[in-house]
Parts: structure tokens; sequence; C-alpha cells
């Protein structure tokens, strides 16, 4: 059994009379009920730097929808063995379906935008490449993000409590992600549109969000013709990680569910 980065965080539970707070990982691998071995970096973070002991509780999930509370019955320098004990249900999933295509950015911008829009529902996040953006990536370079953006989004499924992994979809360019994306409603968010209007309440949604420089108005024409609605958030300017964090809050507030 893997699991993907040796990074918990503490959830809440109920168990009999019992408020449990417990730490939370991400395996990378189908759980079940029994014991199981869990790999190095996880066993060096549960007891070497958790401190974590042979009796106490961890939660678990594989992105499956289900969480399982399991018990910790060996903890040594280079193993951990656990007894996965009970399957829950895990969190809900937001009734609104989003799938936010976004623009490439540099560095920390991309992980900001990519670990907010997980904690705030997105089911599908895709890479966008347009006429503006000022990262390019190929081959091995390319996978390497890749996985750290997967890693981004396990660590804040890890924190917020979810239990189903985004999907995080590679690199893709503006004119092709257009011609395939498919949603009830589709919103290309623009600084110079008009404001957020109205709109009947979908059950999936498309937010498309240009890089560091913003969309061209060529293309935000272009997604016009795909079905998309220009529109803005607010009388400022937003920068491109903070965009999916407004727009995702605002989503959730109209039609989802905060």
């Amino acid at each position: 059994m893997r699991t993907a980065h040796p990074k918990a965080s503490i959830r809440a539970f109920t168990l009999g009379s019992r408020l449990m707070r417990l730490s939370r990982f991400f395996i990378d691998a189908p759980l079940s009920l029994g014991q199981h071995d869990l790999p190095e970096a996880q066993a060096h973070y549960i007891g070497r730097v958790l401190r974590h002991a042979v009796g106490d509780a961890i939660q678990l999930f594989d992105g499956s929808g289900q969480d399982y509370l399991s018990e910790l019955i060996e903890v040594g320098k280079k193993t951990v063995r656990v007894d996965v004990r009970q399957a829950l249900e895990g969190q809900a999933e937001s009734p609104l379906h989003i799938h936010l295509g976004q623009g490439l950015s540099r560095g920390e911008r991309m992980d900001w935008a990519i670990q907010k829009a997980t904690e705030l529902g997105a089911n599908e996040i895709s890479l966008i490449i347009s006429e503006r953006c000022e990262v390019r990536l190929k081959d091995e370079r390319a996978d390497k993000r890749m996985a750290h953006w997967r890693q981004v989004a396990i660590s804040a499924c890890e924190q917020c409590g979810r239990s189903v992994l985004p999907i995080i979809s590679p690199p893709v360019a503006l004119t092709d992600w257009l011609a395939q994306v498919s949603a009830d409603l589709k919103l290309v968010l623009h600084p110079v549109a008009e404001p957020w209007a109205s709109h009947p309440q979908p059950k999936s949604l498309a937010f498309l969000i240009g890089p560091e420089g913003g969309l061209s108005d060529k293309e935000v024409a272009l997604a016009k013709t795909h079905g998309f609605h220009a529109a803005r958030l607010g009388p400022r300017v937003l920068r491109t990680e903070t965009a999916p964090v407004v727009a995702l809050s605002v989503a959730q507030q109209l039609w989802g569910d905060f």
C-alpha cells in the first residue's frame, strides 16, 4: 500500500461518547478492513514527527469517498503497521460539479490556485495554455510538475476533510479545452466584462480563468462562441491565483454547499 505524501491534518470524530481528533492520511491504493503496512516515509512522519504510539487512532482515505478509522499496532523506525477497523462515509461532495480551467502561472501562484480550488470543492482542474502564458512545460519537467500539483491537491484534501480527490488534468491548449468542456453553465472571468449576472441554478459549472497576463479579447470572444458567458467578480482586478478563490466561493454560496 502506497501513500503519496507524509503529511497529515487533524479532523474531529465522535466515536461512542468520545470526541476524537485524528491525524488524517491519503493512501494511494484501495483500502480494506484488516492489517496493512504503511511505507517508510509515512512511518517516519507518524512515529518521529507526530510521535504517535501503538494504540493511537488515525484516519485514512483512498479517494473512493470513504474514510477508514484505523489503529496503530506497530510503530518502528522504518515501518508502521495499522489495523483498519471501520469504514465510514466520507465527506459529501458539493451538489455543484465544478470544472476549473486555470491558466498556467509561475511557481507558488499555481500551487495556491490548485490548493484553494481543492479546498473549495472543485471536482476537476484543467491547466490551460493560453496566449499570455509564461510557463512552458515539456516531457520530464511536465511529469514532475503534474506529480507536484497532484500532491498539492492531496495535501489540501488531507487538511480540509475531502474524501475524493479532484482530477488534475495535464496542460491543454485553450482552443482544445474550449472545444471539449461541457457544463450547464460556463463562465469566463474577465476584468472588463459585465458584472456576474444571475443565472438559473446549474448542476455543473465550468470556470475559465486566465494566467498572470490575463486572457486576450480574442480568447474571451472565442470562449463566447463555445457557450461561455463573460463575467467579472467586482470592481477590482484580481490576480490569477485570487480569482478562483473568489469565483468558487461565490458559486458555492449561490448553488453549492456553503
